[in-house]
């Protein structure tokens, strides 16, 4: 059975709690921060990318090739039709049968408006076809901007075009955005081990994880197999006295 720790992103402070809080393996949904927290396994490890020391494989190069005539543009959150549709084919495509599957409009309005933090929507588009201004929205990201990197709180794409290998692009074109603005990660999520889904983060340079209250190299995925054990939890009251808050902002139990 699935158990999070979370606690609401909310006031003036909520910027400097998501900072905090997404150093320390949380992840923000709406005005809510969580981080898995499960009795019987530690498997959900929260990943980054160290943009320093990130170099693309030759997969990755021909990826970046394959999708260098997209066309990218970072908007406010404000969600739109042409998002929903693409949200909706995606799911359709991909995750029928997720939590997500039943969303509706409003519903997806909300998971991209309702933020108290520094938030972009970045699209990507095919370039407008001649005597035409409508764009063909390709793949969107919804992105949190931290003082120490890119959190990409949520992406979907094309699902028809496989061989375009859209989500890798994504996030290969999120470590060029951290690169210029100066930002020393890119957030990815939680990577767990031995899943497939999540096997595709594990192929990008320079990632780590957090994992026993620190961020470390990967190194060999296989390696962790251990966080599955249920011994691998420490009790739940150990792991809130754990959590650092920014200053002023108090701890409750």
């Amino acid at each position: 059975m699935e158990r999070k720790l979370f606690t609401a992103l909310q006031g003036d402070r909520a910027e400097r709690l998501n900072d905090s809080l997404s150093k320390q393996g949380f992840r923000r949904s709406q005005n809510v921060l969580y981080r898995p927290s499960c009795a019987e396994c530690s498997a959900c490890l929260s990943a980054r990318i160290r943009v320093a020391d990130f170099v693309p494989s030759r997969s990755q190069k021909r990826t970046l090739k394959r999708n260098a005539a997209l066309q990218r543009e970072a908007t406010s959150p404000w969600a739109t039709e042409d998002q929903y549709a693409l949200f909706r084919r995606y799911l359709d495509s991909r995750h029928a049968d997720g939590g997500m599957a039943d969303m509706d409009i409003f519903e997806f309005a909300a998971m991209i408006e309702e933020t108290p933090v520094r938030s972009r929507v970045i699209e990507y588009s095919e370039p407008s076809p001649a005597r035409t201004r409508r764009r063909s929205l390709t793949a969107v990201c919804l992105t949190d901007v931290l003082d120490d990197g890119l959190s990409m709180v949520y992406s979907f794409y094309e699902p028809d075009r496989p061989q375009d290998s859209l989500g890798t692009y994504i996030i290969l074109d999120h470590v060029q955005l951290a690169r210029e603005a100066g930002l020393p990660f890119v957030y990815l999520g939680y990577w767990v081990p031995g899943s497939r889904k999540m096997g595709y983060k594990a192929r990008f340079s320079g990632l780590e994880i957090y994992k026993e209250g620190r961020w470390q190299p990967i190194g060999d995925p296989a390696r962790h197999g251990a966080a599955l054990h249920p011994l691998s939890v420490d009790p739940i009251a150990e792991q809130v006295a754990r959590i650092t808050l920014p200053d002023g902002i108090p701890q409750k139990g």
